[in-house]
């Protein structure tokens, strides 16, 4: 029968152990290819040109690599962190960046817990800002703090509210905004080099102070009357500018002319006495020549000034004859 013919099981086994016999020679071939494959695949790095690779051993720091290809020591043995040192990050307070770009998204969470803050004069202000920094030594970087993200925002933070706390709700509003942002860069540069986080702070910017949303209205409505007080100032100041310094100069002019009248006054004064005095001196010396002076002197300032002149001989008793009275219209 045809089922005689069928192999038994132990002949199929038998047919499949003189196939692997023939091949079972390659398969330490082929390890010892995957492990080399593997490991010269292990073997070679790359650093970006905006990068430096830390190097360790074990685990053990050994050594930076510039940017470019290297070789290390694989199978784990040595083992390098890539770590951007030209690349400036940020951190955001109050508010995350979901898509940046033309129209930049964000985030509709309410960041509130981060960015409440009291100021000096006991008002609560929203504060968002923002801190940029680069990484200035990757070893302290990734050797001296467990989270350095966590370290600069949290320090961030507590400096900024204390900063803020410094200062009344108006100067955080307008006047002190750039001082408070020096002051807090400082400051948190400080602490970060003290911690050995191995960050250098770039910039830090007060990017939107506004009051809270619930209070808003009524801060607007105090803000208008203090817009509408420091107008009014102004304009009176206007109208003292305009009318006091020109009372002021008519005044002064006032005071110059009847300073100039006196002084006129005065030196004409002094000017007739001095001509009185002299001229007695010089009648006492001759008083008849003096006398006749005097009288053609006076009458050189009159005589030009009358209309028609009579020469009237001392003998006449009466001017009648030489008026024509008749011919000027008498009777």
């Amino acid at each position: 029968m045809e089922w005689q013919n069928v192999p038994s099981p132990e002949d199929i086994i038998d047919v499949g152990r003189k196939k692997f016999a023939g091949y079972s020679k390659w398969i330490p071939v082929a390890v010892i290819v995957l492990f080399i494959l593997f490991g010269l695949r292990d073997l070679i790095y790359s650093i970006g040109p905006d990068e430096v690779g830390v190097i360790q051993r074990f685990g053990k720091f050994i050594g930076l690599s510039s940017p470019g290809l290297h070789a290390k020591i694989p199978f784990g043995i040595d083992k390098v962190t890539p770590i951007k040192v030209e690349k400036v990050f940020k951190e955001e307070y109050g508010f995350k960046t979901i898509e940046p770009g033309v129209r930049t998204k964000y985030s509709s969470v309410n960041y509130q817990d981060e960015s409440l803050m009291l100021t000096g004069d006991l008002n609560i202000l929203d504060v968002r800002w923002i801190v940029q920094f680069k990484i200035k030594d990757p070893v302290k970087l990734l050797f001296a703090t467990r989270r350095p993200e966590d370290n600069i925002h949290d320090i961030s933070e507590v400096v900024m509210r204390r900063f803020v706390g410094d200062y009344s709700v108006d100067e955080v509003l307008t006047t002190k905004r750039e001082e408070i942002d020096d002051l807090a860069q400082q400051e948190i540069q400080r602490i970060l080099d003290m911690y050995e986080v191995g960050v250098q702070i770039v910039t830090v910017k007060l990017l939107d102070v506004n009051p809270p949303e619930k209070v808003k209205p009524a801060f607007n409505e105090v803000n208008e009357a203090k817009q509408e007080k420091e107008k009014m100032i102004n304009q009176a100041w206007e109208a003292y500018n305009k009318v006091v310094p020109r009372a002021r100069g008519e005044a002064e002019k006032t005071i110059r002319e009847a300073e100039g009248y006196a002084t006129d006054k005065i030196n004409r004064a002094k000017g007739e006495s001095e001509r009185f005095l002299a001229t007695l001196k010089e009648y006492s010396k001759a008083p008849d020549i003096t006398k006749k002076r005097l009288y053609l002197e006076t009458l050189m300032q009159v005589l030009p000034n009358a209309k028609e002149k009579y020469i009237i001989d001392p003998q006449q008793k009466s001017i009648l004859p030489l008026l024509d009275i008749g011919r000027k219209g008498g009777q």
